[in-house]
């Protein structure tokens, strides 16, 4: 057990972030000692004397220069006094933070910002993180850490993607780094005689070789070292699985059950060529015991159908991913699609999918809840776009997901880059911790209650209807 003592210096009375920081050092076990306000320079050094702590807090939140002055003398006072033997945290703004740095006797340096895990984190350790701490697949990762977060990045040039996730792994702010490759190489990475020169970069990061892969991946190497992750490709998709899983370590399988064909215009896979080939692909990763999830239901509301139909194939799609042996299903709740959907309704669907999905629990078939905002629902001004992000993920944390997949504000206006993945999974961090702390259960209002029984009990009518027409044995894994 350590002694942590702390307190506001010189004449700031702000005791809030002392206070708090003392909170959690408390819950982790530790001897605690409060100072008060006001502490001044000769009366610190004196309570270190007498305390002989293992971690001196000081705080201070007024005006820089006198932060400076202040800082100096008590550095001077900690020197005469022989008390360097122990580790000094400052918390204050962000200018009297830059005056602290300065000062060169602070091991940790806080503005505010930070979770109460990276607090925990800087009080319990002397070195830096290894990277072993960090589980390396998702299902130990949600273990570790329950809600993880992930996010989707790839910019139209390699070496600004690359450099962009090694800043992102720096940041860590996030768990899973979903790598978006541009059109041609979902569609043709194997044929690159297919490809056009003109389109390179559309819609995502220019991923050619397998090197780019590799390249990418080990960029991440550092930070909170995220796992990486990758869509299924729209064509050769054991091929694309197999060069995901030797190059990323994918951390899990995304593909639809019907989509990423004529359907949708993503490739010219014909239905009865592309539901067994995403089959195989369910199929291909389960034997290797890896994740799978199907972008399956919210592609229906992405072109507004009506909500039954979201809600059966969500059963659909996780009913498919059982039969081919997946035995660990992340299941994804898209909020927020179509746009107009009102909060109460989007509960109400949610909570109809997920209990018809979770209705196929077993021994060997367990998911993992993943949430996002729907990417159509970001207005382009960026700061109506960050309410909309922070007002999604409220909602969507009544889900109590697994995961949490954060969209960009920026989307509505452009593509996310480094900055803006940051600055929106930080937002999302404070959503969750607001949460945490205790939110009323949006799931028991009745409106959501009657919307969620009226949709299971169409979706359920709609299955039994689907299993009717068919002859084989299993109509809803049979794709004639």
């Amino acid at each position: 057990m350590m002694k942590i003592v702390g307190g506001s210096l010189g004449k700031d009375i702000h005791v809030a972030g002392v206070l708090n920081f003392l909170g959690i050092v408390e819950e982790l076990g530790h001897e605690t000692v409060y100072l008060g306000p006001a502490i001044p320079v000769g009366r610190f050094v004196e309570e270190i004397e007498r305390h002989n702590p293992d971690i001196v807090a000081v705080s201070y939140r007024l005006s820089p220069e006198t932060a400076e002055e202040l800082l100096t003398q008590l550095k001077d006072a900690i020197d005469k006094s022989g008390l360097t033997g122990r580790r000094y945290f400052f918390g204050g703004t962000s200018a009297t933070a830059r005056v602290a740095e300065g000062i060169g006797i602070f091991d940790k340096i806080f503005v505010g910002g930070e979770s109460e895990d990276y607090v925990r984190d800087c009080i319990g350790r002397k070195e830096q993180k290894a990277p072993q701490k960090y589980p390396e697949n998702l299902v130990d990762r949600i273990k570790w850490k329950k809600p993880i977060l992930r996010h989707h990045f790839g910019l139209p040039d390699l070496e600004e993607t690359i450099e962009g996730v090694k800043k992102i792994a720096e940041a860590e702010v996030l768990d899973v780094i979903s790598i978006g490759p541009d059109q041609d190489a979902q569609e043709y990475f194997f044929h690159p005689e297919l490809q056009d020169p003109e389109k390179k970069g559309d819609g995502g990061v220019p991923i050619r070789t397998h090197e780019d892969l590799k390249r990418i991946y080990e960029a991440s190497r550092c930070g909170n070292y995220p796992l990486l992750r990758c869509y299924s490709g729209t064509n050769d998709l054991i091929r694309m699985a197999r060069m995901y899983a030797e190059t990323i370590k994918n951390a899990w399988c995304a593909v639809p059950l019907m989509w990423y064909s004529v359907l949708d215009g993503r490739s010219n896979r014909r239905l009865e060529d592309s539901i067994p080939e995403n089959q195989r692909c369910m199929k291909w990763h389960a034997e290797r015991g890896m994740p799978v999830e199907v972008n399956e239901s919210h592609q229906w509301s992405l072109r507004r159908a009506p909500d039954t139909i979201a809600v059966a194939m969500a059963y659909i799609a996780a009913y498919n991913a059982k039969e081919m042996g997946v035995q660990h299903y992340v299941s994804q709740y898209m909020f927020n699609t179509p746009a107009q959907t009102s909060p109460k309704m989007d509960l109400g669907k949610m909570l109809a999918k997920i209990e018809l999905i979770e209705s196929l629990h077993n021994s060997n078939f367990r998911t993992y809840r993943q949430v996002r905002s729907g990417l159509l629902s970001f207005p382009p001004d960026p700061d109506e776009a960050k309410g909309q992000l922070a007002s999604s993920m409220y909602l969507a944390m009544d889900l109590n997901p697994h995961i949490v997949h954060v969209v960009g504000s920026c989307e509505g206006h452009h593509i996310a880059r480094p900055k803006d993945v940051i600055e929106s999974s930080k937002t999302v961090q404070q959503v969750i911790a607001n949460h945490k702390m205790g939110a009323p259960d949006m799931s028991l209002d009745p409106d959501v209650q009657t919307r969620k029984h009226e949709l299971k009990e169409q979706a359920w009518n709609l299955i039994r209807a689907i299993q009717s027409l068919g002859n084989s044995e299993d109509p809803l894994t049979d794709p004639s």
